[in-house]
């Protein structure tokens, strides 16, 4: 049986622990016992074989007994513009999942006045999403979540390929720009609307490439899904 992957929320001098509600899951749902051996990614995406040596009320400690070699997420950062909570959500579960090692959300100029302004206190939740995605997925770390962005900021993000899906691009499909480039890629979801045509422009005068996934149009969860697993796909 594979072993199961957890983040440590403390780590020094060979040993580890997960706390609180982390450990919670671990003690009461997965009823942990003394000896048992799991991967913990102890620190700046080293993961380690641990085994447990003590349990006590929300707190699972881990002797740490050797290193474990790990896949590096693929340079895919994702400005994803603030949408509907419960879909953004998911879309963050998934494309963790998918291997995306940063994620920006962004304020766009559609992006509803309420969500933007609630935004600010979601980066907790989307971070302890985005974590737990990547234990399930067995990476060595979740992405980054930055707290969300203006566009006007957003685009300056620097990166060896930057790319804006747009429903309004027919010619230039996202697989065929993906050769332009080896670094990082950054690619910039629109919010529930689509970009506007200001934002398109700003986006073309500071040297993103207008990109589409084809002529239906998809919401903001399966572009950023489908997109993150094209570019994954590509790189990986």
């Amino acid at each position: 049986m594979t072993r199961r992957r957890w983040i440590a929320d403390e780590f020094s001098n060979g040993y580890a622990a997960l706390i609180g509600e982390h450990a919670d899951h671990l003690i009461r749902v997965l009823r942990v016992r003394l000896g048992q051996q799991f991967d913990i990614v102890a620190s700046h995406g080293v993961v380690y074989r641990g085994r447990v040596r003590k349990i006590s009320e929300s707190r699972v400690e881990f002797e740490l007994l050797g290193e474990i070699d790990a896949a590096t997420p693929v340079l895919l950062t994702l400005l994803l513009s603030v949408f509907k909570f419960d879909r953004m959500e998911w879309a963050i579960e998934k494309c963790t999942e998918l291997g995306v090692a940063k994620i920006v959300p962004v304020i766009a100029r559609r992006t509803d006045a309420h969500l933007a302004a609630a935004s600010v206190k979601r980066g907790e939740r989307w971070r302890r999403i985005a974590t737990q995605a990547a234990e399930q997925s067995r990476r060595a770390g979740p992405p980054e979540v930055t707290p969300p962005l203006k566009l006007q900021d957003a685009v300056s993000l620097p990166g060896a390929l930057r790319i804006v899906l747009s429903e309004m691009e027919s010619r230039t499909q996202l697989g065929n720009v993906l050769a332009a480039s080896c670094g990082e890629v950054l690619l910039a979801i629109g919010p529930e609307g689509g970009w506007t045509n200001d934002e398109l422009q700003v986006f073309q005068k500071t040297g993103w490439i207008s990109a589409s996934l084809g002529p239906t149009i998809l919401r903001v969860e399966t572009a950023a899904i489908a997109a993150t697993a094209i570019i994954v796909a590509a790189r990986g």
